[in-house]
């Protein structure tokens, strides 16, 4: 089973925890680590202690959607503390340390209480930044658009990409605060926009992130100050769709 497989099987598990109050997680689900630029699966596979992946790219690479100063910041700093920051949290969590990234987060109610927060906040923002980066595509021309599965799930579920960038752009512009705007892949097999507070992974919630746009200050503040929906729209140029549509399977 690959890692698309995975997390859709386990969707519907994630899915009744309002009710059961538990989440059967299977202690070895996520496959093999991917080769290839696709660190997100490696990440996911991650167990503590967790490592920060340097950045696949110059940090001008992204220029002049996102500058090399905002880039080294959010990748050096703030990346680097979400990952400092949940191996403190489990550091006395002997029990947890079998657990890969991705079972952290997706069976996050059956784990104690003291960390449940850590590793929402910490561990979504670890793997909510490990696909960012790779969604990023590097080079001075747009990225290419989306093919194979993710085309087509894209004319099924919004009929054209423009109409897909357009809701991102409206999840992400309105989104009160920090937080995110996601195109996910939801337990029925359906494309879906989604906003998200804070650190908050589709994974908690059984959904696959296939693009994210992270809409914390410090990752555009400098380059557009107030101006989040310029830095939306220069984002949504810039998207690698391989390995968007990589995370569909």
């Amino acid at each position: 089973m690959d890692r698309r497989g995975f997390l859709q099987q386990g969707a519907g598990a994630v899915a009744g925890v309002a009710l059961s109050g538990l989440v059967a997680v299977p202690a070895r689900a996520l496959p093999a680590i991917e080769s290839g630029p696709f660190a997100p699966d490696a990440v996911l596979n991650q167990t503590y202690p967790f490592t920060l992946p340097p950045l696949p790219y110059a940090a001008n690479a992204v220029e002049p959607a996102v500058d090399a100063q905002t880039m080294g910041i959010h990748h050096d700093r703030h990346h680097a503390a979400y990952v400092t920051n949940l191996n403190n949290a489990l550091a006395s969590q002997s029990a947890l340390h079998q657990y890969t990234l991705g079972e952290l987060l997706m069976g996050l109610r059956r784990w104690p209480a003291a960390v449940q927060t850590a590793i929402r906040n910490n561990g979504g923002g670890h793997a909510n930044h490990a696909l960012f980066w790779n969604l990023l595509a590097p080079g001075a021309a747009s990225a290419a658009a989306p093919t194979g599965r993710l085309a087509e799930m894209i004319t099924r579920d919004f009929e054209s990409v423009a109409a897909l960038k357009a809701a991102m752009k409206t999840a992400a512009v309105g989104q009160f605060g920090s937080g995110w705007a996601w195109l996910v892949k939801t337990a029925t097999n359906r494309l879906a926009v989604r906003g998200l507070p804070n650190q908050d992974s589709p994974l908690l919630e059984g959904e696959l992130p296939i693009v994210g746009i992270d809409v914390w200050e410090h990752a555009y503040y400098l380059r557009y100050q107030n101006r989040r929906a310029d830095y939306v729209d220069a984002l949504l140029a810039r998207i690698n769709w391989d390995v968007a549509g990589a995370q569909v399977g």
